[in-house]
């Protein structure tokens, strides 16, 4: 049962999917750190100041003035903010990965494009090829 199971693991599909994951997790800390320290303090210059991760919405409790004064009270509230930013932290991967699928399938298009040189015809052939130049030239 070892054995099979170390063939299953070490089989190149497995491997390959590990890979990917762990370099999609590395991936989504980069994204989340180009969202929250790059691109959301932008965005909050450009819309007068607003700071998306203190926008929600309290349903049950006071009003307080940011989330995490409201989460430590044990207020219910709708977190708008987060929600924007999870959004376009997806934005940002979906495109990202668009991106990468575009250049594969234009490297595919160039390959299949270019065309292959045909393989050298058996050596029987080339034979009868050269006994009938041979031929022809007597």
């Amino acid at each position: 049962m070892l054995k099979e199971f170390k063939e299953f693991a070490m089989r190149g599909n497995v491997v390959d999917m590990a890979v990917g994951i762990v370099i999609g997790a590395a991936f989504t800390s980069i994204v989340k750190s180009l969202v929250g320290d790059i691109l959301m303090p932008v965005v909050g210059l450009i819309t007068g100041g607003v700071d998306f991760t203190n926008v929600f919405i309290t349903l049950k409790g006071d009003s307080f003035q940011t989330l995490k004064a409201a989460q430590d009270a044990g207020a219910v509230t709708l977190n708008v903010g987060l929600f924007i930013n999870a959004l376009i932290s997806f934005l940002i991967v979906a495109f990202a990965l668009f991106m990468v699928v575009k250049s594969i399938n234009q490297l595919k298009r160039k390959q299949e494009e270019s065309p292959e040189e045909a393989p050298p015809p058996p050596r029987e052939v080339q034979l009868l090829e050269e006994i009938r130049d041979a031929l022809v030239k007597k």
